[in-house]
């Protein structure tokens, strides 16, 4: 995926993964924020998964973003493999349905940072990588603010909705 402008890699280590991802995608479509997803084990496909960040970082990626579920190790390898921010989503699966990944990924040792997201919170993970990434892009930050003033406008509406005046 050559761009020329900064882009987000998300990385799962399954394909059953990418129902709960894509919703890093839907929020990053709604931005426009480019990104690709992509499946590599930490386990499984080592070497894939070492080759997936090296070209991405080389293609201009700025973010890379991996779920994962249980022993959760893809999002501390994938930060094990470059010093661009990395933000894991711990995913439900198996007897801790979460808790587990949660806890694998929050407990990375000093020097390797993982930014964490609540478990299955992939569009807060896209969100963040936009947030980021908007560090450097105006446009991305203006799109940013406007969503959060439509959340409010929404929440507005809603209150509406189920009002009830006591007086």
């Amino acid at each position: 995926m050559a761009t020329t402008k900064p882009w987000v890699c998300i990385v799962m280590g399954s394909d059953s993964d990418a129902e709960v991802m894509s919703q890093a995608c839907a929020a990053l479509d709604e931005l426009g924020v480019k990104y690709q997803m992509v499946v590599a084990s930490a386990h499984r496909s080592p070497e894939r998964t070492r080759e997936v960040v090296t070209s991405s970082e080389r293609e201009g990626a700025a973010v890379f973003i991996a779920g994962a579920g249980m022993a959760a190790h893809l999002p501390g390898v994938v930060a094990s493999l470059t010093a661009r921010p990395v933000i894991g989503v711990p995913l439900a699966g198996g007897a801790l349905q979460g808790v587990d990944a949660l806890y694998a990924i929050v407990q990375m040792p000093p020097g390797i940072p993982v930014a964490t997201v609540a478990i299955g919170g992939a569009r807060n993970a896209g969100i963040l990588a936009a947030q980021i990434l908007a560090t450097g892009d105006a446009d991305l930050a203006t799109r940013l603010r406007e969503d959060r003033i439509a959340m409010a406008a929404a929440v507005a509406q809603k209150s509406k909705k189920v009002e009830k005046s006591t007086r």
